[in-house]
């Protein structure tokens, strides 16, 4: 088994659990104050989109030493 398969993998787990736990502590702080609906929607898609970045990344540098090996 390849050690780039299971790096790519991990890190789209983590992205996936990390962008769910940003969604559903959002919700939670909207329930909390409607009133700030739009600052917690902007950070939360902001977060959610350094998380997919990061992932994207780590994906891609797993490819990369699967490549070089």
């Amino acid at each position: 088994m390849s050690y780039a398969a299971i790096g790519a993998g991990l890190a789209v787990i983590g992205a996936g659990i990390g962008i769910g736990q940003i969604g559903g502590k959002a919700v939670e702080a909207i329930a909390r104050q409607p009133e700030a609906l739009g600052d917690i929607r902007a950070n939360m898609i902001l977060t959610a989109a350094l998380v997919e970045g990061a992932a994207l990344v780590a994906m891609v540098l797993a490819f990369f030493v699967k490549a070089a090996g």
